[in-house]
Formats: structure tokens, sequence, C-alpha cells
């Protein structure tokens, strides 16, 4: 199976690196899983979006686009279920 390169929108680095530790490995753990499987049984489409996905972390979300003919995914967004969808 094909390996994804995983690349960070710069609002999603942000966002990242604003977490604390213990929820931050977890979340970086599901984005490195996106490497080897982008779209997982957990995966959502989002309807509105031509190409957006998001996985849940707990009460965190993240939001990523998947560009197969460049087998790169692209997180889009990282945080509380409550604002993710806010300005997407």
């Amino acid at each position: 199976m094909k390996r994804y390169k995983i690349s960070f929108h710069s609002k999603a680095v942000k966002e990242f690196d604003r977490l604390e530790d213990n929820v931050r490995r977890r979340i970086a753990s599901r984005i490195e899983a996106l490497a080897e499987n982008p779209r997982p049984v957990d995966s959502v489409k989002l309807s509105g979006y031509k190409d957006y996905y998001r996985i849940r972390v707990g009460d965190y979300r993240i939001v990523y686009s998947i560009q197969d003919n460049k087998l790169i995914v692209l997180i889009i967004r990282i945080g509380a279920r409550r604002d993710i969808y806010r300005n997407l």
C-alpha cells in the first residue's frame, strides 16, 4: 500500500502547538496513521466541502483533505469540537 505524505496548513501547526501534551500525543498518533490509511473507518466526509474529511480524537477534531494524485494528506485544522467548524 502506498504511503501518503503528511503536510500541515500553517493554522493547523499553531493549533497543534497550543494543545496540552497528552492531547497532542494522541492527535499526533492519529495523524501518523493517516499516512497509511487516509480514509479510516471513523473518518467522515464533510458535506459542503469538496475533499474535506474529519476524524475524532476525544473532544477534538482533525479536519484534513486528501490529494490522491500527489499522495498528500493536508491537515487543515485541529481543535475542539465546538470551534473547529467556524472559519473553515
